[in-house]
């Protein structure tokens, strides 16, 4: 397996301005594997301090978080730590929010100790304590991309196809990809999905480990999130999981809560990063977040396998529709673009709906590139009207072309100020030339 972010860990342990390093991501993306398989292998020496599985260490954290305090403690367990040539790893940190703590103590009083911690729902250790600001690097995992899909499943010259320009591809190639795209639409982005996929080629199993999954966000909703029923909680969760594409109402959400309580819900999977929260905004200027509506919003969930298991997708059908954007009424294709463009282009997603009264007028996402807006359109195929697409760039002349994903090939019309692209292409949205 080969991750996206492996080149970073690594920059970090030689980097001058060096700090704490803290994995964020939900359970089971690969934080832990990443650390032991990747970091861990540039030091001579590696001690791992699991937090949920090692409570009995926790004392050390209770006092006054004195760093050399703290490593007397653990050398006693773990044997020598030596700065400079041992990597130091807090695994499951959340279970331990005192730790987070000390992560700055270490920053500012032994800077030459390489210690790295990962955690799933650190927001919510984050309440309990004082946040280390200005003293931890933050980074952040998500799923397997359809990219990092396709090194695992050995298909290393169909990846590279999948970074580079589509416009550059033959048609028959990008065609392929597409073909090999479903697969990936129901085994998804998940680590251990994904491996147990390449090594038996079964879809059920790869569903079996899905449900495991979910079981396993189950049990942490029953662990940490004890502000709400987690009942109320996996509701939201699944009916989120339905509506991907649409714009939400919290009433909705869930029969058994008020809106006051679907909203809390919702709120806390946004803040646990199961759930992320695409608000509407107006394209006129950067930054698009300045003009977010938090009151029109649709969203999409952590990755494409967990939800169409848990939307329980009827597989057997769904696999032979031989358009991708008809596969679970075009939901799949939305939420494979929203991970996409999430972990490619950045943490934050926005999309465009008028506000006109009675106007339905609605364009799937927004996208920045060098400094201009780019709208974003999913749609089946490259007939039909692209009404909302054509509108907003005439009410927003500054946004220098529209990009459409579908299921075809790569087409550039610029007399209408639109660049057709295959869907598996929104990887390269960042360095594409939309218009010639």
């Amino acid at each position: 397996m080969r991750r996206l972010l492996e080149k970073q860990v690594v920059d970090w342990k030689s980097s001058p301005r060096r700090k704490p390093l803290l994995i964020r991501g939900a359970r089971q993306v690969g934080k832990t594997w990443l650390v032991e398989n990747v970091l861990a292998k540039k030091f001579t020496g590696f001690v791992k301090v699991d937090f949920e599985k090692r409570r009995d260490l926790h004392f050390i954290f209770t006092g006054a978080l004195e760093p050399q305090s703290i490593l007397n403690h653990l050398e006693l367990t773990f044997g020598r730590i030596i700065a400079g040539k041992t990597l130091l790893f807090f695994d499951e940190i959340q279970a331990c929010p005192r730790a987070i703590m000390g992560l700055r103590y270490f920053y500012e009083e032994m800077p030459e100790l390489h210690i790295v911690a990962a955690g799933s729902l650190l927001e919510f250790a984050f309440d309990k304590i004082s946040i280390p600001v200005g003293r931890v690097q933050y980074l952040q995992m998500y799923p397997l991309t359809f990219y990092e899909y396709l090194l695992a499943m050995g298909k290393d010259v169909m990846a590279e196809y999948v970074i580079s320009s589509p416009k550059e591809a033959e048609g028959s190639v990008q065609k392929l990809i597409l073909s090999e795209l479903r697969s990936y639409f129901f085994v998804g982005g998940m680590p251990e999905c994904v491996k147990i996929y390449q090594k038996t080629g079964s879809m059920v199993e790869a569903f079996k480990v899905q449900s495991e999954i979910i079981d396993s966000y189950r049990d942490d909703f029953a662990k940490y999130l004890t502000r709400i029923d987690p009942v109320c909680l996996d509701t939201v969760f699944l009916n989120v999981s339905k509506s991907v594409g649409e714009q939400l109402k919290y009433t909705r959400l869930s029969d058994a809560g008020s809106s006051q309580t679907n909203r809390k819900a919702f709120d806390l999977l946004v803040k646990a990063r199961m759930v992320n929260k695409i608000p509407a905004c107006d394209p006129s200027g950067l930054p698009l977040g300045a003009t977010a509506n938090p009151k029109k919003f649709k969203a999409s969930v952590l990755d494409i396998g967990i939800l169409q298991r848990l939307c329980q997708v009827p597989v057997e059908l769904e696999l032979q529709q031989e358009n991708l954007l008809a596969i679970y009424r075009g939901k799949l294709a939305e939420q494979f673009v929203a991970q996409e463009l999430q972990a490619w282009h950045g943490s934050e997603l926005f999309y465009w709906s008028r506000d006109a009264r009675g106007s339905s007028a609605e364009v799937d996402f927004l996208t920045v590139k060098k400094g201009e807006i780019y709208p974003v359109e999913v749609k089946s195929g490259s007939g039909g009207s692209l009404r909302s697409l054509h509108l907003m760039l005439k009410n927003y002349p500054h946004c220098p072309a529209g990009l459409v994903l579908y299921s075809g090939t790569y087409c550039n019309l610029p007399e209408q100020k639109l660049v057709f692209m295959p869907l598996y292409g929104v990887a390269t949205i960042a360095d594409t030339v939309f218009i010639d």
